[in-house]
């Protein structure tokens, strides 16, 4: 059974208390996934009127605070010579859908912060990924489209097998970055 150690937290604020607490308590950390999201106002407003406190938050949780997660974790995976770093993204980061545009903006930026990152990390053995898991039925995506029904789309658990893919790769090249769209790349292997 895995040591787990839950921590109730807000990402965008508390990033160097997580990063501590999961040091303290399992000496290392291999692998980040930086999943915490935001989806913002809901319904998502167009970018004409999207409130300025609104865009910060979610630009903070999306992409400013998985980067603060990496650099207080970078330095023991640095030191080790290996590691693993999952950024969850979307296909908003790379499509222009309205009233998506706060959201897409965060993802880009987080894609963005990836590639450059895996070119600074080259040969360090630390691997770093862009996984966009598609369409799911999720709380956050019901926020993003109210009244929409979205029981047709998968849950979490169906692209869940993929993330765990991605960590036991073990030929993988360091310094990589790789995105990947899981449900289309790997639905196959994950249904």
């Amino acid at each position: 059974m895995a040591d787990v150690l839950p921590l109730v937290a807000d990402v965008s604020e508390e990033a160097e208390h997580i990063a501590t607490a999961a040091l303290a308590r399992f000496g290392r950390v291999d692998v980040l996934v930086n999943n915490a999201s935001e989806i913002g106002p809901s319904p998502m407003p167009g970018l004409d009127a999207y409130p300025w406190d609104a865009l910060l938050r979610v630009l903070r949780v999306n992409a400013v605070a998985p980067l603060h997660l990496i650099q207080m974790l970078l330095p023991q995976m640095r030191a080790r010579g290996e590691g693993v770093i999952i950024n969850v993204t979307s296909d908003a980061g790379v499509q222009a859908y309205p009233g998506w545009g706060g959201y897409g903006a965060s993802k880009a930026a987080l894609e963005h912060l990836s590639r450059t990152l895996a070119a600074e990390l080259e040969g360090s053995g630390i691997r770093v990924y862009v996984v966009d898991p598609g369409d799911m039925d999720t709380a956050m995506h019901r926020l993003a489209e109210p009244g929409v029904d979205l029981t047709h789309l998968p849950g979490p658990h169906v692209p869940a097998p993929a993330f765990v893919h991605l960590v036991e790769e073990e030929q993988a090249p360091s310094g990589r970055f790789e995105a990947m769209k899981l449900v289309a790349s790997l639905g196959a292997g994950i249904r």
